[in-house]
């Protein structure tokens, strides 16, 4: 079995519906694509409490990330004046796209960002699992034993203890 060429099993590009029109992003540097995984791991550090490394943030800062991750987009967004929100939406799923995956980023792009629209509510998760059925199943009964319970001192040791 050989390797095949790498060039078409990937999907390197993330196609954004804005406003009447299709950005295509293209797939980002070795470098933007690192330096946007240590940027988005140290996030969810911080927002787990914990201590991060100024010199990652740092580096962000003097770059514009969003130019970085969006390619060739951003300037075309920016040239048809497309609106800041907008802006940082189709960037932000570009950044869920270089860590994670497609999939992943089509469900941000999708929620709108909303955090909310991300996860299935609670309705939602229990009728995919069936956890949540108020049919009882054949087995089940109304709590109780089929056998009255015995009173104390009369079980199967009762007789060969007197």
């Amino acid at each position: 079995m050989a390797f095949e060429a790498l060039g078409e099993l990937l999907d390197d590009e993330l196609r954004l519906p804005l406003g009447g029109k299709t950005y295509t992003v293209p797939a980002p540097s070795a470098a933007v694509g690192l330096r946007t995984q240590a940027i988005m791991q140290a996030a969810a550090i911080a927002a787990d409490g914990g201590r991060i490394d100024e010199e990652i943030l740092a580096d962000a800062a003097e770059r514009d990330l969003y130019r970085d991750v969006l390619g060739t987009a951003h300037a075309e967004m920016v040239a048809d004046g497309v609106t800041w929100p907008a802006m940082k939406h189709a960037a932000i799923t570009a950044m869920v796209w270089i860590v994670q995956n497609k999939e992943q980023a089509e469900k941000f792009w999708n929620s709108g960002g909303d955090p909310n629209r991300l996860a299935p509510n609670r309705q939602a998760r229990r009728s995919q699992s069936g956890a949540a059925s108020s049919t009882q199943s054949r087995g089940s009964t109304s709590g109780t034993s089929g056998r009255p319970a015995r009173p104390r001192g009369q079980g199967k040791g009762a007789a060969r203890r007197k």
